[in-house]
């Protein structure tokens, strides 16, 4: 691999999200020779110099024609979307990294950059916190986007990759301009769920503080799997603050089993386990990231009050954003995440089965 500025790094994902933010802040930083951005489209980047554009499709096996001259790939091009057909957001994530790794190995780029999420640990009332970055991965293999992440980082252990160094960065709970998962949903609701006898612990991870990690990743300075995120954690009476909602308890059978009945009849975007990230801790220590030097530039509750910037005006219940009569309904039942307007969903789907 070149060594110092001559060194060529890419960017898919490049014309939106982190993607682009990553790619502006790498042509600024003059540390790399040239920034190559993939994606499917360009995209704007006001007074950035040096940024070659390549349109490409990651899942597209040409892509390693694409990566020609390239020292370092730093792949962003992840669906989060609790909106996207699980099985359509699958083949999309899953097939996207196999490519990229591949691709990787054929072209000759000597270190590739993932982004998964520290939900691959799991979310459960045991864990420790914060939990060590070595910590097995426990999280459920569901049709869930955390399945997907389980699935890319299996593809960087078991996919033949000779001579490309993989980086894994699991980020927080992500927030900021122009994200939107089911834990972010989860500020949406009018109350906060939490499960009996288990205390909050809120982590979050600001994009632009994922952005700076992943320029470390690119340069090598951070190696192997490093979690991403704000240091320490806000507590349940915290969040109740900043956010001022309140919070609403629940036995953690009630919550999931009824959770689990809705997305059967397919009234909500996401499995049941997806709600052990809004109840259960996952709170990550970035040791690796530390020891370069990195500091987060927010903290959890600047992340978070971003996170209720973005957005506000919206209304999410279960990770499904309603609006009109639900939203009128929702907010006058005084909506959890798990059981508002449960029960007159399931007689409307029996209902609508029955004609």
């Amino acid at each position: 691999m070149s060594t110092g500025a001559e060194r060529t790094v890419a960017v898919t994902g490049a014309a939106s999200g982190a993607g682009l933010a990553l790619t502006a802040r790498l042509a600024a930083s003059g540390r790399f020779a040239r920034v190559v951005a993939l994606d499917t489209e360009r995209g704007e980047l006001p007074g950035a110099t040096g940024v070659t554009w390549r349109i490409t499709d990651v899942r597209d096996p040409v892509l390693a024609g694409r990566l020609d001259g390239v020292d370092v790939l730093v792949h962003t091009d992840v669906d989060r979307s609790p909106d996207t057909d699980p099985r359509e957001r699958r083949t999309y994530n899953v097939r996207g990294a196999q490519t990229v790794i591949a691709a990787s190995a054929g072209a000759g780029v000597g270190r590739l950059v993932l982004v998964t999420s520290a939900s691959v640990y799991g979310a459960d009332a045991a864990n420790p916190i914060p939990l060590p970055e070595d910590s097995p991965l426990r999280a459920e293999p569901d049709t869930s986007v955390v399945g997907d992440f389980l699935e890319i980082e299996e593809l960087a252990a078991t996919v033949p990759h000779p001579g490309v160094e993989i980086t894994i960065l699991r980020p927080a709970v992500l927030a900021g301009p122009g994200v939107d998962t089911v834990a972010t949903r989860h500020f949406e609701a009018p109350r906060l769920l939490t499960a009996k006898g288990v205390p909050p612990h809120w982590q979050f991870c600001h994009v632009d503080d994922l952005v700076s990690a992943l320029e470390l990743a690119a340069l090598g300075e951070v190696t192997g799997a490093a979690a991403v995120g704000c240091d320490g954690w806000l507590d349940g009476g915290a969040v109740e603050e900043i956010t001022g909602k309140r919070s609403f308890e629940l036995p953690a059978s009630v919550t999931f089993g009824t959770a689990q009945r809705l997305h059967r009849l397919g009234l909500t975007p996401a499995p049941a386990t997806d709600l052990y990230y809004v109840v259960y801790p996952w709170v990550v220590d970035c040791a690796k990231l530390r020891e370069t030097g990195w500091r987060p530039s927010y903290d959890n509750e600047t992340t978070l009050k971003a996170l209720l910037q973005e957005s506000s005006g919206r209304l999410a219940v279960v990770g499904r954003r309603v609006g009109g009569k639900e939203a009128t309904m929702a907010t006058a039942a005084g909506a959890t995440v798990a059981v508002i307007g449960a029960a007159a969903a399931v007689r409307r789907a029996r209902r609508k089965r029955r004609l």
